[in-house]
């Protein structure tokens, strides 16, 4: 009898653990949650100085779950920016994958039903432990690129707040450069610490001849003259202007802005999205350039 009782148990058991094998832990966005990720894409807005946009957040299903809307959006901004979280949540991908599609000849899926397809760039699935768990769209910011990463800043926030979690604080190493390894940088005009793995750069810069205006809209420029002077020009608007990388814009110069001229000596903050433009250079003008992203 108590053979029989063992032998019972031990089948429940392994009934047990064989169903276990053939599940997983389903993962699921709640409305903190939610919340979480749209104040992940306000806090990268705020940032990188967004000019408005509306954060969408949807759950597994495609169902609204949280709406945040910033001053200065368009009215239409709200639909387009769930239509994006849903399209990226049902269909498991960043919604410029369709968009890239869509240009690239495949225009049939246009015909897809709008409920379900919005074919714009600025939609990402939202992540957790691998598992896809809802979806982000931001739709109304400065251009769809930036669309993108305030979503991405949205969604990567559980992301980040489990390698905070797991992994320890990383200590950088003291970094030295001496007298002839600057001035060897500064002959050229060069980047003397680049931005991997942080979030700031260090140029020796060096001009002898006016340049094109500039706009960063990620890295904030901190300035520091060694030598020579130049006529620098900061805000207004920069003329014929086109991105030439990403984040990166370029014009023929800039009309308008406020004009200073710069001395050995003098420091100068140029914040990100700002246009500026070294309109004249009196020979050699050499300066320390930080970047901050």
């Amino acid at each position: 009898m108590n053979i029989r009782i063992i032998l019972a148990t031990l089948i429940v058991l392994s009934a047990a653990v064989f169903t276990n094998a053939q599940t997983v832990e389903k993962k699921s966005l709640t409305i903190e949650g939610a919340k979480k990720v749209i104040a992940g894409s306000v806090a990268y807005a705020k940032k990188n100085n967004a000019p408005g946009g509306v954060i969408a957040v949807v759950d597994e299903g495609g169902n609204l779950m949280a709406l945040e809307r910033l001053d200065g959006t368009f009215a239409a901004g709200a639909n387009i920016s769930i239509g994006k979280a849903r399209t990226a949540v049902l269909f498991k991908r960043p919604t410029k994958a369709f968009e890239d599609i869509i240009k690239n000849g495949r225009t049939a899926m246009v015909a897809l039903p709008d409920a379900y397809f919005t074919p714009l760039q600025g939609g990402v699935p939202i992540t957790i432990d691998g598992q896809i768990v809802g979806g982000v769209g931001v739709s109304g910011a400065a251009s769809a690129q930036q669309d993108e990463e305030l979503a991405m800043a949205g969604a990567n926030v559980f992301a980040e707040a489990k390698a905070s979690d797991t992994m320890p604080a990383s200590k950088q190493p003291v970094l030295f450069f001496d007298a002839k390894q600057v001035s060897t940088s500064f002959s050229t005009g060069s980047a003397l610490l680049d931005g991997s793995d942080r979030n700031y750069m260090v140029h020796t810069s060096r001009r002898d001849k006016p340049g094109l205006a500039e706009i960063h809209t990620l890295d904030t420029d901190i300035i520091y003259v060694m030598e020579g002077t130049a006529t620098f020009v900061t805000g207004g608007s920069a003329a014929e202007a086109k991105e030439i990388a990403p984040n990166e814009i370029r014009g023929s110069r800039i009309e308008g802005g406020e004009t200073r001229q710069l001395t050995k000596g003098d420091v100068i903050i140029v914040p990100n999205g700002t246009p500026h433009w070294f309109k004249e250079v009196g020979g050699a003008f050499l300066y320390y350039t930080i970047k901050v992203r």
